[in-house]
């Protein structure tokens, strides 16, 4: 039985690079995988990682798309008998329903699938996509990354320029505005924040 896997991390901790590696171990063995991303991440044509690997995407959501017809529907274009792997980029951005579309490919079509994304946002609120992964997953691992002051990242911190922000809009995407994310263990967070 096929299962549905959560590897998360803080901003910069390598989630897209596993990805891409993940994708390219299957690949080399024969398997066939399909690469997912929402359309919110405005480079959704690719997957990038910050090393400079990239990927392309095969199947691009909207908030409409009904991710399990579309696995489906990728199949068919490609003319798959068997799909061993949906590896998503940028889970967090995904909605409850999608997440549970993941879930039914998984358990229902018997396809493996690993999402990768962030807990939480800048203001240390879990993103909807991500709290439902966590009461779904099967397996959740967390993937590291360090604070600059060497302790391990916990949180993600938005940045206008080079000052932290703790308020505006839930989603902006790096690159975009002069924004940027740093990634903080608890005690930076707070010194930053003034609170939690």
């Amino acid at each position: 039985m096929a299962k549905l896997h959560f590897k998360y991390g803080a901003m910069n901790s390598g989630k897209s690079d596993t990805l891409i590696k993940t994708a390219y171990n299957y690949t080399e063995r024969g398997l066939s995988v399909a690469t997912v991303k929402p359309s919110i991440d405005t480079k959704a044509a690719s997957i990038i990682a910050r090393g400079g690997a990239e990927r392309s995407v095969d199947i691009i959501a909207t908030p409409e798309t009904e991710l399990r017809q579309a696995i489906g529907l990728f199949m068919a274009e490609k003319a798959l008998r068997e799909l061993n792997c949906v590896l998503v980029d940028e889970s967090q951005f995904l909605s409850r329903d999608q997440v549970n579309q993941l879930f039914e490919t998984a358990k229902i079509d018997d396809i493996s699938v690993i999402a990768y994304g962030l807990r939480a946002d800048f203001r240390s609120d879990v993103f909807p996509g991500s709290r439902r992964l966590f009461e779904l997953a099967d397996n959740i691992e967390k993937i590291p990354t360090m604070c600059g002051c060497g302790s391990q990242a916990e949180f993600n911190c938005r940045k206008q320029g080079s000052k932290y922000v703790f308020e505006g809009e839930q989603v902006a995407i790096d690159g975009e505005e002069a924004t940027t994310y740093d990634s903080l263990c608890g005690s930076c967070y707070i010194k930053e924040k003034g609170s939690i």
